[in-house]
């Protein structure tokens, strides 16, 4: 890379810098939007007691379910445990540190860490476990619990079109928490479909702008579906 340049040509190089005990911003919804090669990196690359956070954890065998396998991953912070059974009973059995945390708050999590604003208050979880040893104050009436917000040592993001400043284009609903999670990583690093020129994008059209995002790769993806549903023939 040089100057305002920010792709790279492997994933070697996306990830370089990942180490032991980091925290990792992950974008995605399900399997929609995720970073899937990225999370392949990290796989390979071998490091452990990660702290993630996303939505969920991907499913057995592929997104971030495939970090479980060698448990790779210390604590999750996400929605929901989803359709990954090896999720599930790690945590049921105390292996995986897991803290459940509403969606809504999550992604307001991502956007204030990012807005470099350090906790916010919000009434969802108030009277229940979520929001149990927390701050609570009262505004107009109604009880509030203080939630901090989440940084991360990487961001890695699944974008749709990219330019090599950068800037990040992402496509209906696979945009879901990837521009959150990408202003909130010291390093961001984003993996997208499409890397054009410089001018090439809509200015009105683009979603994370360049100044967010450390390194841009283009990858091939397989966008599996997570519940596919037909109808039978009659």
């Amino acid at each position: 890379m040089s100057g305002f340049n920010k792709v790279v040509d492997s994933y070697e190089e996306a990830m370089a810098g990942l180490e032991d005990g980091m925290t990792i911003l992950a974008g995605g919804f399900g399997l929609c939007g995720i970073p899937e090669n990225l999370i392949n990196q990290v796989k390979k690359s071998g490091v452990k007691d990660l702290t993630i956070v996303s939505n969920n954890c991907g499913i057995d065998g592929f997104g971030l379910g495939v970090l479980l396998e060698d448990r790779q991953i210390k604590k999750m912070i996400s929605s929901y445990v989803g359709e990954n059974a090896l999720f599930e009973r790690q945590m049921l059995a105390g292996e995986l540190e897991v803290e459940l945390t509403p969606q809504g708050t999550l992604a307001e999590k991502m956007r204030a860490g990012g807005a470099g604003i350090p906790a916010f208050y919000t009434a969802t979880g108030f009277g229940t476990p979520v929001g149990e040893g927390k701050e609570v104050r009262e505004f107009s009436g109604r009880s509030y619990i203080l939630e901090e917000s989440v940084t991360g040592d990487f961001a890695i993001v699944k974008g749709w079109k990219a330019d090599r400043f950068g800037n990040v284009i992402y496509r209906h609903t696979a945009q879901n928490f990837n521009p959150l999670a990408a202003t909130a990583g010291k390093i961001t690093v984003v993996e997208v479909e499409e890397i054009v020129e410089p001018g090439e994008l809509d200015p009105a059209q683009i979603h994370t702008p360049g100044i967010y995002v450390d390194r841009i790769i283009k990858g091939n993806f397989e966008k599996r579906i997570e519940q596919r549903t037909v109808r039978t023939n009659k």
